[in-house]
């Protein structure tokens, strides 16, 4: 029964701005996690360069392609001085640990994220996944879960991470940004996007399943592009279909894939200005080993400040664990 709260191991991309790859020793109790789509987060030299060989919106693009599509044109893009705001509304937020979606890779990461640790995705194109880290949160880059692709290569792949590695700490998270398209309608539609996404679903699974196998605590993080408060009857239909994602993701099988996600549902304000209120396509969720560490009454979704400027279209939001509450 789904429970919603109110409030292999290889390299992947892994940098540190300054120094190297390996984050500062250190295993605090506490660390506060998020998730955050920055929206076609590209450095502005590299967007000018690739706009001069855009692709048209109905040309399909494949993870090995370094290209924007070229309705973003002026649209999108963002400028030097945007970055530093941005770089200055996070370093603001109680935050250690942020998956980050729609990011040019670890060195744009950089620009927003200066001294963190990081792991990304190896996809060419300009939209990967990845997950940074405060310094003195140790973390290790594991295995792109390349397998969230599919084997076409045409959505973002999954990054794995290890956060304080080979410690009492240890947490193994996974950094999502699922097809977009298939919000809210059933799985089972004939439309692309919502058949990309249902085949998407028994990959994501099994890596929850591994995980709650192996008895290891863990999070997924990330753009789900789904409405999980509208999914409130069973994940297959009568003939076996998977219809909707969060009831056959949260199944309890194996022992430990009991799941929990956090949104507080529509706050009181968007969290950017002008914007309709609107319910949550990104989440947390949390395993059932990890549950326990989890500081009631920590998840928020942070506002941007209430000006003119440029902020992502999507809200940034966190999760406060205690790592030294659980064995």
């Amino acid at each position: 029964m789904s429970r919603i709260s109110a409030q292999h191991v290889l390299p992947l991309v892994c940098l540190l701005v300054t120094t190297g790859c390996a984050a500062a020793p250190g295993t605090p109790d506490t660390v506060s996690i998020a998730t955050w789509n920055a929206e076609w987060m590209i450095e502005p030299a590299t967007f000018e360069a690739l706009a001069a060989t855009c692709t048209p919106r109905e040309v399909r693009v494949t993870g090995e392609t370094r290209s924007i599509p070229c309705d973003l044109i002026g649209r999108t893009q963002w400028e030097e001085t945007d970055l530093v705001r941005l770089r200055d509304f996070v370093a603001s937020l109680p935050i250690d640990v942020v998956a980050l979606q729609e990011v040019d890779g670890a060195a744009t990461a950089a620009v927003l994220f200066p001294g963190w640790s990081a792991c990304f995705t190896r996809r060419e194109h300009v939209q990967n996944v990845g997950i940074v880290a405060k310094p003195g949160i140790p973390m290790r880059c594991n295995e792109d879960y390349s397998a969230l692709g599919l084997p076409e290569n045409t959505v973002r792949w999954g990054v794995d991470v290890s956060l304080f590695p080979d410690t009492p700490q240890e947490t193994r998270l996974l950094g999502v940004h699922l097809k977009s398209g298939c919000n809210r309608d059933s799985l089972a539609s004939e439309r692309e996007a919502c058949t990309v996404l249902q085949r998407q679903v028994p990959v994501l699974e099994a890596w929850i399943d591994a995980r709650a196998g192996a008895g290891e605590r863990f999070a997924v993080l990330g753009d789900f592009n789904r409405r999980f408060d509208l999914e409130t009857g069973e994940g297959r239909d009568d003939q076996g279909r998977t219809v909707s994602m969060w009831p056959e993701l949260d199944d309890a099988e194996p022992a430990g894939a009991d799941l929990t996600h956090f949104d507080t549902g529509p706050g009181p304000e968007p969290c950017r200005p002008g914007d309709p209120i609107r319910q949550a396509i990104d989440f947390i969720v949390i395993g059932e080993s990890l549950l326990p560490s989890v500081v009631t009454g920590s998840y928020r979704m942070w506002t941007y400040p209430r000006d003119d400027a440029r902020w992502p279209d999507h809200c940034l939001r966190s999760l406060t664990l205690n790592l030294g509450s659980t064995p």
